[in-house]
């Protein structure tokens, strides 16, 4: 299978750089995966294609300000940092708190530099090289390292957003509140408290799971074939009273419908070949492309994503290649706006 057979071509004015003022006032375009049907309503009109006894689950992650800004030690020379994935001091034999993460530029960060943040408010040390050119850092600091993360750290908004954020917290769902992510489930910013309210009231159940974005979510399949492609490791976290709620639906033979590709990748991951779920934190590398069988999810709802990327990949496994490509075709001709502040799909 090739990637160029996920190509299509976006304008990038349709691009959206900033969020709208009203979450759930962004457009929604409905998939139907058997026939290729579509329907366009807002996404607070979902509630009408949403059934009592479905199960909605959500990741609730929340992005941490990853970005952060700093000199070397000995020579004052600038750096960049983005935090990608807290590690565990066991596997390094480290004190300190470790993080691997992606530094510009690279050549100034050797095993055993330093590099001071936030006027000395924070201050790492290189641990080791990865053969993906990453490295294992040793953080340092007075007070608690996310308090200080708070304090000097930015955003890291995908590479395609040019504009300013003015609020932080709307690169966050409104149910954020595991910290990890170097990313956000955009699926889940349509989401009001309001709207979540009211969709419970409906009958439908709501279910979290935990699954920490890393940046490799933007980084573009360099294979030629897709089955050559390399997937990055996210960690992620299965409850038991997740497990609960979405086992119940499986069992009533309602549908469990998952808010965004990172919840799926959850449910997908952790089901066993029957799509019973049990308790599990763990990690995966699982590449959902079409030919795959799906073991739990009925329906997904998620944002319009990148030409090439494993995430239209994934949705055109769940709906089919010509389906999702038609449906974009019409998404551009209808003027929607695409990626992580953009407008929504709900495929079932």
């Amino acid at each position: 299978m090739d990637v160029k057979d996920f190509y299509y071509d976006l304008p990038e004015e349709l691009i959206a750089q900033t969020p709208l003022s009203d979450r759930a006032s962004s457009r929604l375009l409905c998939l139907d995966r058997d026939s290729g049907a579509t329907e366009h309503l807002t996404f607070r009109d979902i509630k009408s294609k949403l059934r009592p006894g479905d199960c909605l689950v959500m990741n609730d992650t929340r992005v941490i300000p990853a970005r952060i800004y700093g000199v070397k030690k000995d020579t004052g020379a600038a750096i960049e940092f983005v935090l990608l994935k807290r590690l565990n001091n066991e596997d390094y034999a480290e004190e300190g708190i470790l993080w691997e993460v992606i530094l510009r530029p690279g050549r100034r960060a050797k095993p055993g530099a330093v590099f001071i943040f936030g006027e000395g408010l924070l201050e790492a040390r290189i641990i080791e090289v990865l053969d993906n050119g990453n490295r294992v850092v040793s953080f340092s600091c007075e007070g608690v390292f996310e308090e200080v993360l708070d304090k000097i750290g930015l955003m890291p908004l995908p590479p395609y957003i040019k504009e300013k954020l003015d609020d932080p917290e709307r690169y966050q769902t409104v149910y954020a509140r595991e910290r990890g992510s170097a990313a956000a489930p955009t699926a889940g910013l349509h989401f009001t408290k309001e709207l979540i309210k009211e969709i419970k009231a409906m009958g439908v159940d709501v279910a979290f799971v935990t699954l920490h974005v890393g940046l490799g979510t933007f980084r573009p399949v360099k294979a030629e074939k897709v089955e050559e492609h390399y997937m990055h490791e996210e960690s992620y976290e299965l409850t038991a009273e997740a497990c609960e709620k979405i086992n119940a639906a499986k069992m009533r033979g309602d549908r469990v419908i998952a808010v965004g590709t990172t919840s799926c990748r959850v449910l997908e991951s952790a089901a066993s070949d029957d799509g019973h779920l049990a308790p599990v934190k763990s990690s995966t590398r699982i590449f959902i492309y079409p030919g795959y069988k799906f073991k739990v999810l009925d329906g997904l709802i998620t944002n319009f994503h990148l030409p090439e990327s494993t995430l239209v990949m994934l949705v055109s496994a769940l709906a089919g290649r010509e389906n999702v490509l038609n449906a974009y075709e019409e998404a551009i001709k209808e003027r929607y706006r695409f990626f992580s502040f953009g407008d929504a799909m709900f495929i079932v």
